[in-house]
């Protein structure tokens, strides 16, 4: 059994949701300068949560094969990304560092980018975002094999609970070649200067 999508609120029912932590949090929303935070917030959250909007699977259709049997390791580091915990909502930034060996096919570089924004703006935990840029890139381009790598701040750890500002979460998934060739592996993490 397939559970169905909960129906999404209205604009009018998210902003009244927004008045309603205001005063839980002990404030009048509407005194001067809160008044127009319902729809700030709003409109925020249409930001933060694009990628709820957006078929990855369609973002990786568009793929080349004339690459004159180019078949070696194709490594995009430091894309930087927001996300928004799944726990706290609370953002989590940080730095994904996304590799493979194409089969047959290679994709143009802002796709990559691209895949990684589209599962950062959703409400996220770091190793279910590492997951899901890799399988998708595994599923539809086919390649042999696929690496990504994540490093992130959380500020459900830094800003509140147990309060360790600086620290650093990484989270890995390797596929195909990546997982099963150790030098592979070696030769992605020496490019990251991971060890």
């Amino acid at each position: 059994m397939t559970l169905s999508k909960p129906k999404k609120p209205t604009r009018e029912q998210a902003e009244d949701a927004v008045r309603t932590l205001i005063r839980w949090a002990g404030d009048d929303p509407k005194r001067e300068g809160l008044i127009d935070t319902p729809k700030r917030v709003v409109k925020s959250y249409e930001e933060f949560f694009r990628g709820y909007g957006v078929d990855p699977d369609a973002i990786l259709s568009r793929t080349f094969k004339e690459v004159e049997g180019y078949d070696e390791m194709i490594v995009l580091r430091d894309i930087v990304f927001e996300s928004y915990c799944e726990h706290h909502m609370v953002p989590f930034t940080g730095k994904v560092h996304v590799a493979y060996i194409p089969g047959c096919k290679v994709l143009g570089v802002s796709k990559l980018a691209r895949l990684v924004d589209i599962y950062a703006k959703r409400l996220q935990i770091q190793e279910k975002l590492t997951a899901q840029i890799a399988s998708t890139l595994n599923n539809v381009l086919k390649p042999r094999g696929v690496g990504v790598v994540v490093e992130a701040t959380h500020m459900c750890m830094t800003t509140r609970g147990v309060h360790k500002p600086g620290s650093v979460m990484q989270t890995s998934q390797l596929l195909g070649s990546f997982r099963s060739d150790p030098r592979t592996r070696q030769e992605f993490f020496s490019l990251l200067k991971i060890n």
